[in-house]
């Protein structure tokens, strides 16, 4: 019973404190004092006694059988270690035997070889002598002149008998030729029936789509001379009705394709009958349908020739690509590349010569018809030293040398031919591009390049500019026709689209040769030489602007709006003159942002602002002012700088403002002369500047203003 309740005590998982509480449990009068039975600790305590004691038995118990267990498996530990150390010696005789038997099994397998060395040694003379006996008697059926054997009069043994025949021909060709001639023509005579009939059988095995007999009448076909003759006959009969649709290229792909299939399936050397193949396509089909399309239209269309050769070539090199996945020997680019070569050499040797007639009979047909549409005679743009020298004085002086002309507002540039002009040019890069040789390419472009330069920028832009120049009036000119503006928005637009082609399209061509450096430095010449013409032709416009204000100021300021009779009785704001330059000066400044672009809009504002200001303080200059004709010229310069404001150009409207501080000199009292002078816009002026302004006043004379001035 004690051992059961120990066992029961010492249930997993064990712990020593639940261990204490669960004895004291069970034992009689071990519990709390509040339980059934009253707390006895001297049986507590004797029940522990006990309880070690057995603890004690137990553990002397559990000893033991752990000794008995350590003992016995020390036992079959030796033992374990003694079956191993024999297992181990039981395989060492076992590899010896092993290293005996494959040392055995070699020394045969050597005998074995030797033995069949001998044997074939044996062998094979013999073998040759019945061949030569057998290919003696089929000898002497030639010599006597019948043929007996069956296999020569069986054409089921049509391969046995080719084989045959082809021996004794090589035979043949070693015989004497005096003693054996007879010989010697019956076996060539077979020997060629032979062959024929074996292309024959080919051709028929190929209308039939027979691919296994196809493959073995090759095969036999492959020791004759007329092997390449079979290869001929199959690529021959491959293009018999290919050509169906009106895309022959398409065509050929198509044909390729299906015959690369079939090549492998027949001949041991595919890639030799392939190539074979593509050879005969190029030299034949494709090399008269490029001769008939490109013969039939080049001395009659130069551009539908262009066309047409640009077409052809460009899809025969994207046939040639897909046909170098075939396999068609170790070098297939460099063969393709030759028959393209072989093909086109004739045409693109020309190329460049055409193109740049074609470009320059095109463009200046371009150009004739546009300015025959205008019903417009072009004039000749004079050369040489004079015409240098009347540039010179007319960019430094603004002089209309030579007769002024009248265009009627035409700026003789149409964004229309430009476009047409480019288009061309950019499908003579795309030729140029394609068809010339890779080392004469940047070269060739760049004399396209020159073609456009020469006819859009020179004849057609630069042209519009110099009659746009000779159209300018004189600054003193009456009512005059400023379009000048209206050319430099079109040339400037025209440029834009010249300089996105000359990017897009030739620069690929020439950014890696010398070449670049040339059209680079020709493009500044030529946008330097327009730019000093589109200047000189601002310039002068802003002159003519200035001129029809002075004209404007001239006819409608008069004297007495700044020194009314009734001075009392003034109900105007500001002056006429006033309002129609101001009117006039808006008009041009919007005329201005639509002809501009980017920064030259703030840089021509500013030139006109400047000029604007200088023209009202020098008209200003001209007058003599009464106190109320003082506070109208001060509402002439208030109207005058709202005008500037639209320029948003900060320095002319710091212009305007300084001159309405000079103003204030006409209307203000003598005491305060001093204080306005030293004001912050004033103070930094000219003093004589400032002296000549109050001058204007018709008080200045008074002992009292001349005082307080000086």
């Amino acid at each position: 019973m004690a051992n059961v309740t120990t066992a029961q005590l010492f249930e997993e998982p064990f712990d020593a404190d639940e261990y204490i509480e669960r004895l004291a449990w069970r034992t009689p009068g071990g519990g709390s004092k509040g339980g059934a039975e009253a707390f006895d600790p001297k049986k507590l305590l004797e029940e522990f006694v006990n309880h070690i004691e057995e603890l004690k038995l137990l553990d002397e118990r559990i000893q033991r059988k752990v000794e008995k267990l350590e003992q016995q498996c020390h036992r079959e530990a030796k033992e374990f270690a003694h079956k191993v150390q024999d297992l181990q010696r039981s395989n060492q005789v076992a590899f010896q035997h092993f290293q005996e038997l494959d040392e055995h099994i070699s020394y045969v397998a050597t005998k074995v070889c030797h033995l069949g060395d001998q044997l074939e040694g044996v062998n094979t003379p013999r073998q040759r002598a019945v061949e030569a006996q057998r290919l003696m008697t089929y000898f002497n059926e030639f010599l006597d002149g019948e043929l007996r054997s069956d296999v020569f009069n069986n054409p089921e043994k049509i391969k046995e008998a080719a084989d045959i025949i082809q021996k004794l021909h090589l035979i043949a060709q070693e015989l004497p030729f005096d003693r054996f001639s007879d010989v010697k023509a019956k076996i060539a005579s077979k020997y060629h029936d032979l062959e024929r009939q074996l292309i024959q059988e080919f051709t028929a095995a190929q209308r039939r789509g027979e691919i296994g007999r196809m493959r073995e009448v090759a095969a036999v076909l492959l020791h004759f001379k007329g092997y390449a003759h079979c290869v001929d006959v199959y690529i021959k009969q491959c293009q018999e009705g290919a050509y169906m649709r009106n895309d022959v290229f398409e065509d050929i792909a198509v044909l390729c394709q299906r015959v690369n299939k079939q090549v492998g399936e027949v001949f041991c050397s595919p890639e030799t009958v392939m190539a074979k193949l593509i050879q005969s396509i190029f030299e034949n089909k494709i090399q008269a349908h490029v001769k008939e399309r490109l013969d039939e239209t080049r001395n009659s269309d130069v551009e539908q020739y262009l066309k047409n050769l640009y077409d052809l070539y460009t899809r025969t090199t994207a046939l040639a690509a897909k046909l170098s996945d075939f396999n068609l020997g170790s070098d297939k680019h460099t063969f393709l590349s030759k028959l393209i070569k072989n093909i086109f050499s004739c045409y693109l040797e020309s190329y460049i010569d055409m193109e740049r007639q074609y470009l320059q009979s095109r463009s200046g047909m371009i150009l004739q018809r546009f300015y025959d549409s205008k019903n417009h005679h072009k004039r000749s743009v004079g050369t040489g030293s004079i015409q240098e020298l009347k540039e010179r004085i007319r960019q430094r002086t603004n002089l209309p040398l030579g007769p002024s002309i009248d265009t009627h507002g035409e700026t003789f540039l149409s964004q229309e031919v430009v476009v047409n002009l480019l288009q061309e040019t950019r499908h003579a890069f795309e030729r140029c591009n394609k068809l010339s040789d890779p080392a004469d390419l940047p070269k060739n472009a760049f004399s396209i390049f020159l073609l456009l330069v020469e006819y859009l920028c020179v004849d057609h832009i630069d042209y519009a500019l110099e009659i746009g120049l000779s159209a300018i009036p004189s600054a003193d000119a009456k009512n005059a026709n400023l379009y000048f503006l209206d050319v430099v928005q079109q040339a400037n637009t025209i440029f834009h689209l010249f300089d996105k082609q000359f990017n897009d399209h030739l620069m690929p061509l020439i950014s890696s040769s010398p070449k670049l450096t040339e059209c680079l430095h020709k493009k500044k010449e030529v946008i330097e030489q327009m730019e000093v013409k589109l200047d000189t032709g601002i310039d002068r416009t802003l002159n003519c602007m200035i001129g029809q204000m002075k004209h404007i100021l001239v006819t409608e300021q008069k004297k007495t709006d700044f020194k009314p009779e009734d001075e009392n009785n003034v109900m105007i704001q500001y002056t006429t003159a006033c309002s129609k330059v101001c009117a006039y000066v808006s008009k041009q400044v919007k005329r201005v942002r639509r002809s501009m672009d980017g920064k030259n809009v703030d840089t021509v504002l500013t030139e006109l602002g400047v000029r604007f200001h200088r023209l009202i303080h020098e008209h200003l200059q001209q007058f003599s002012y009464s106190s109320m004709g003082g506070m109208l010229a001060i509402c002439d310069v208030a109207e005058y700088r709202r005008s500037a404001k639209d320029f948003r150009v900060p320095l002319v409207l710091q212009l305007f403002d300084t001159l309405h501080a000079l103003c204030n000199l006409l209307v203000v009292a003598p005491d305060n002369l001093k204080q306005v002078c030293s004001g912050e816009q004033l103070t930094n002026l000219d003093r004589n500047l400032l002296h000549a302004f109050v001058q204007l006043r018709v008080d200045y004379r008074s002992a009292r203003l001349a005082r307080h001035f000086s």
